[in-house]
């Protein structure tokens, strides 16, 4: 099963990296397998550094802004205990990792992770439909240089229909940021 959230990984300055990634996750969540594609800073964190820590979360404003590296401020963080790494403090949960094995035989490289510790901040809910379709929003997002424009537009309408029907204020601004950027990149892929 595919487990959409954040990773954190430390940069080589010091400083957290935020990211969304959607590991295959095993059924007890003592395991999971990190799917980034090459060319991102994660995967060089995580190669550099073989750990990092996983969220949970249901803030879908984060993911989206992190997905398409918007992210002004920073959020709050702690530093974890078992792990290099950095704890979102909202996070429902989170799981710090080291990582085990490498396969970088194809773009997206296939890192086998363990988790050292895990932990709870406060219980995840659920997505309503407004949430699922800004998580679906950020991950179309962050493959608009993949696909065809078109067909790009044609889902993000799809989207926006449920958003609007559903959505909370954060919700709203998650998909307006996510839109504006998919526009964006679109217009200057076009000239």
């Amino acid at each position: 099963m595919i487990l959409e959230g954040l990773v954190t990984s430390m940069n080589p300055d010091g400083t957290a990296r935020v990211a969304p990634m959607g590991p295959v996750v095993k059924d007890d969540l003592r395991g999971f397998v990190l799917r980034p594609y090459q060319s991102s800073r994660t995967f060089a964190n995580l190669c550099r550094t073989g750990q990092g820590v996983f969220h949970i979360t249901d803030d879908v404003e984060l993911l989206a802004l992190a997905a398409i590296q918007r992210l002004e401020t920073p959020p709050a963080m702690r530093r974890a205990t078992s792990v290099e790494g950095m704890i979102l403090e909202d996070a429902c949960q989170w799981f710090t990792f080291r990582v085990l094995r490498i396969d970088d035989s194809a773009s997206r490289a296939e890192l086998d992770c363990e988790v050292v510790e895990r932990g709870r901040v406060r219980d995840f809910i659920g997505f309503n439909r407004a949430r699922n379709a800004v998580v679906e929003a950020s991950i179309l997002a962050t493959r608009v240089g993949m696909l065809e424009g078109d067909d790009v537009l044609a889902e993000f309408r799809r989207l926006k229909t449920i958003v609007e029907k559903t959505a909370g204020a954060r919700e709203f601004r998650a998909f307006a940021c996510l839109e504006d950027y998919v526009l964006e990149r679109l217009s200057r892929r076009d000239r």
